[in-house]
């Protein structure tokens, strides 16, 4: 046994431990552990070597994709589509070694695109213990095998649900909740959102039906002791009962060419959601009920008041929200009104449907803007710090004449892994 004084002297040292151990995180889904996109690894680098180009730890030719890796385990998980006229190739899923970023196994899927922007999966593969979840551009969603790649089970959205496929293809990244994965379909008979479970495959529930499927993923959020399941899709935001897919509440908001795109975003009893032609919409939710807040006043295509993003997830927190509308201006708006306090176009750049990803880390931000800059500052009511700005990864993708980078990156094991049309990455961002 042991003596009292030994094991007071063992609490002792446990207690003291967290202080001086360094977190580390895996990335293992669009948003990150806990789907929010905020980084909370430790002992990370305060700002960047002097250099043209970050340094690698490795780098991986890959395909063309707009997907952002995930990463889990020792593992990073990236999609692909390997084509020769754009159209007709391969849909992949690659299983790579994080350490090295050697190939431990790749998924290959016949695959012709019938779809806008052709440009590969948009869909941030969802890792989850023993398992891992795919969703191609044209609906073919696989659980595989994290070990060797083996099919657990797979769905064809269109064969199986009658999916009419968004202009744009599918885009939402699926969600596990304890034994489901819940993800979009937008199939018939009430199947816009489906819940299955995760081992097997077998339906458990379907909700809501809209005649556009949207991109947004879907997300779940706690109000007032209610868990939540959050839809944005393009008619409404709809608030469903997880366990068993029943509707709590809807705001109708319909959005044009069905472009639900950025993450909703909570805070307290709040829900923000920002679209480029509808503007943006604060919510709030009490229990089982909700009512609408305040509203942009303006259209996009003229002035746009608030926040007009066209992928862009914002940050919200209690007081203020910081978001990249789709003409590129990094603005700060109120929480509580709308109004917008401040716009700088210093970490972006101005042009139509631009992209930037914000990702809060302790007491500041990384942004990695589409022309592959990785950003760290500070935001605040009184504006725009910048810390630091180096060059994380080339952008190979042309939109109106400039070249686009559109895939998150995953912030893991003190390391941020991106990716571009040519190439993933994986670059150390551990303090020595």
């Amino acid at each position: 046994m042991i003596s009292s004084s030994r094991f007071l002297i063992i609490c002792a040292v446990l207690l003291l431990l967290p202080a001086s151990i360094v977190r580390s995180d895996d990335w293992p889904q669009w948003g990150g552990p806990q789907r929010d996109a905020v980084w909370r690894e430790t002992g990370i680098i305060q700002k960047f070597p002097a250099s043209d180009m970050l340094p690698r730890v490795w780098s991986i030719p890959i395909k063309a994709g707009y997907a952002g890796p995930a990463v889990a385990d020792g593992r990073v998980f990236v999609t692909d589509f390997d084509t020769q006229d754009g159209r007709e190739g391969f849909e992949r899923v690659h299983c790579l070694n994080a350490d090295d970023g050697s190939t431990l196994w790749t998924h290959r899927l016949k695959t012709t695109y019938t779809i806008s922007y052709p440009g590969g999966p948009r869909t941030t593969p969802v890792i989850d213990g023993e398992r891992v979840y795919t969703i191609g551009a044209m609906g073919n969603m696989f659980c595989f095998n994290v070990k060797d790649g083996s099919i657990l089970w797979q769905k064809d959205f269109v064969k199986d649900y009658q999916t009419k496929l968004p202009i744009w293809g599918m885009a939402a990244s699926p969600l596990v909740d304890r034994d489901q994965l819940i993800t979009l379909v937008g199939g018939a008979n009430n199947a816009l959102i489906i819940s299955f479970d995760k081992q097997t495959g077998k339906e458990l529930w379907r909700s809501l039906a809209d005649k556009d499927v949207g991109y947004c993923p879907p997300m779940i959020y706690t109000f007032n002791g209610v868990k939540q399941l959050i839809v944005w899709h393009p008619a409404a935001v709809s608030s469903i009962n997880p366990a068993n897919g029943k509707k709590y509440w809807e705001i109708p908001f319909p959005v044009k060419y069905g472009l639900c795109i950025s993450t909703p975003r909570q805070s307290g009893k709040r829900l923000f959601v920002t679209a480029f032609y509808d503007g943006p919409m604060m919510i709030e939710v009490r229990g089982r009920k909700a009512k609408i807040v305040w509203k942009g006043n303006s259209d996009s295509e003229t002035k746009t008041d608030g926040l007009h993003s066209i992928m862009s997830t914002p940050f919200m927190n209690r007081t203020h929200i910081y978001g990249v509308g789709s003409y590129g201006a990094l603005r700060c708006l109120e929480t509580a009104s709308g109004k917008r306090i401040w716009e700088t176009f210093e970490a972006t750049g101005q042009a139509r449907w631009w992209n930037a990803f914000i990702i809060p880390h302790e007491n500041r931000f990384f942004l990695h803007n589409e022309q592959g800059d990785l950003i760290i500052a500070k935001l605040s009511p009184r504006g725009y710090q910048e810390i630091s700005r180096a060059k994380l990864i080339e952008p190979t993708r042309k939109v109106k004449r400039r070249m686009t980078i559109w895939s998150h990156p995953a912030f893991a094991m003190k390391s941020v892994f991106a990716r571009n049309d040519k190439e993933i990455i994986r670059v150390n961002l551990a303090a020595e």
